[in-house]
């Protein structure tokens, strides 16, 4: 990649002058006037160097290789801007042709079996709009990561045990009483969205009165109908939003296997543990957390902290390296006393770790829509999929960086126009395909092309956009930012409508058009890698 040559140009240079290491950071310019990259490496360095900023500047240009660069200058308090030679940046695009039209990614030493969590809603109403975003954000993000050469695993953890199920089976014998002509309240805390009135009269349709006393045996049999059709339901909405896990937990299995009072155990083995109250509490506070936790309540029954704690601990157990959990940003004090707990197992610190994002909302009409999963006001994944299609929706909900609340425009995500940004990206694409099927050049062998022609500034910039592909898989996945590849592929998306609109590709002299049909074969393999990355599909025609 263009930046890690420059960067480690520098870095040689730095070193030539007998000067102890330090981090070289290099930046794209802003504008064309400033070169192809700047640095600050002497500003930083003037302290270590005891040499000011512009001399050290003056000196560090001097140094530098010019094998590929055309000029190196000093400007303002001491940045060094970088200008390289067009062959250069030719071959950059030479050895993205060269890889079959795979850009090349960073390197990392430490790739492993890696598992992203996320979703893993309970399985007590139907998905919104709201798992929706971090639905595509895990997913997202487990392509950047395998995209780096991971193996990852992708898991939804189904909390199929508990009050919250307790709940669920309740709420769903007053609707059935309902279905039955019986007057029939809705326990406190339980659910009250209208899926459950469908569920209710289906039962009493298959089922009678028979359940017409809530007992043990009705409690039983309608956590596990709800339960059952739910998770169904869950199911098939990420199947058609186009998430795919590699294993489906169910938290009863834990129950089932001894593992939730075996955590107890270690805990308590490692002096994690105290009682108070007749309660069994996580001393987290010793070991980095914000708050003690209980784990077992006085009553006997474990929290979803102590399960959580055992699901890790499943975890460790498969041979995962890492694993990283997706959730909301409401849950940092839980998720404070997590990696407390993990502290007192001895697991390693960089073994568990989170991404967090914040709500959804629907902006419509200038109006946003208020959202309860509870009270049964929710808009449902499923008919926003229904209205404006799995590409949008998969695109509008990583557009933003996720610590941001995100308003989901309807009224944007419904225009079918250049104003629409999956649009915009995806008429690229569909764009270059019909160069292509014009050009008839499907069979040329791009690898060993000259390229030397592409000396337009236009032509340059957009070698260096597609260049800088890699380094955004990079950052978006190691800072948890799936937005950037959004962003990316828009930002390439209007460099390349820019660049189509004043530069002819087909019918110039055949060595000029034959470097721009090149150059749009890098191009369009971006824009596919990048869009494959989204989960959004690269439309052949529009």
């Amino acid at each position: 990649m263009l930046k890690s040559s420059v960067r480690e140009w520098l870095a040689s240079a730095w070193e030539g002058l007998g000067l102890p290491p330090v981090a070289v950071e290099v930046s794209p310019s802003d504008r064309p006037e400033f070169g192809d990259f700047s640095s600050n490496l002497a500003l930083v360095g003037a302290k270590v160097a005891g040499v000011p900023p512009r001399e050290l500047a003056a000196r560090l240009s001097a140094s530098l290789d010019r094998g590929g660069l055309s000029r190196a200058e000093v400007a303002g308090p001491g940045f060094v801007n970088v200008f390289l030679k067009p062959e250069v940046l030719h071959g950059a695009l030479k050895e993205l042709l060269q890889g079959g039209g795979r850009p090349l990614l960073p390197a990392r030493a430490e790739q492993g079996r890696l598992q992203i969590e996320f979703v893993s809603s309970n399985p007590t109403g139907p998905l919104t709009v709201g798992h929706g975003r971090q639905a595509v954000l895990g997913d997202v993000l487990a392509s950047l990561y395998a995209a780096l050469g991971y193996e990852v695993a992708r898991e939804y953890y189904f909390n199929d045990e508990g009050r919250q199920v307790d709940l669920l089976a309740q709420s769903l014998w007053a609707r059935y009483k309902e279905a039955l002509g019986e007057a029939s309240e809705i326990p406190e805390g339980g659910y009250h969205g209208d899926y459950l009135v469908g569920m209710g009269r289906d039962l009493k349709d298959r089922f009678g009165a028979q359940f017409a006393t809530f007992d043990a045996r009705t409690a039983k049999h309608l956590k596990e109908e709800a339960v059952s059709r739910i998770s169904a339901t869950i199911k098939d909405d990420l199947a058609a939003l186009g998430v795919r896990f590699d294993r489906w937990f169910s938290e009863a299995d834990l129950h089932r296997s001894g593992e939730v009072a075996q955590a107890l155990e270690a805990l308590r083995s490692a002096g994690g543990v105290y009682e108070r109250e007749g309660a069994v509490w996580l001393a987290a506070e010793k070991h980095g957390g914000v708050k003690d936790s209980v784990l077992v309540r006085s009553d006997g029954r474990p929290t979803y902290l102590l399960v959580d704690i055992a699901y890790h601990i499943n975890k460790r157990r498969r041979g995962f390296d890492r694993v990283i959990d997706i959730q909301g940003a409401d849950h940092q004090t839980e998720q404070s006393s997590m990696k407390a707990a993990m502290r007192i197992l001895s697991f390693p610190e960089e073994f568990l770790t989170y991404g967090l994002h914040q709500f959804v909302s629907i902006k419509e009409g200038g109006e946003a829509a208020r959202m309860s999963t509870r009270a049964g006001r929710f808009i449902l994944l499923h008919d926003l999929l229904d209205e404006v299609g799995r590409d949008v929706v998969r695109y509008f909900l990583v557009a933003r960086k996720p610590e941001s609340h995100l308003e989901f425009d309807m009224d944007l995500a419904c225009a079918e126009s250049m104003d629409n940004p999956v649009y915009y990206v995806q008429y690229a694409h569909t764009r270059i395909v019909s160069i292509f099927r014009k050009a008839q050049a499907e069979e040329t062998d791009w690898e060993t092309v000259d390229l030397s022609p592409l000396a337009a500034r236009e032509e340059l910039e957009l070698i260096k956009e597609v260049d800088r592909f890699g380094e955004v898989v990079e950052e978006a996945a190691l800072g948890f930012a799936p937005h950037l590849v959004a962003e990316y592929t828009l930002g390439l998306a209007r460099t390349f409508h820019a660049y189509y609109v004043d530069h002819r590709v087909l019918g110039e002299p055949l060595p000029l058009m034959t470097a721009r049909l090149a150059l749009l074969r890098g191009v369009q393999s971006v824009f596919r890698q990048g869009l494959e990355i989204l989960g959004v599909t690269a439309p052949e025609a529009m």
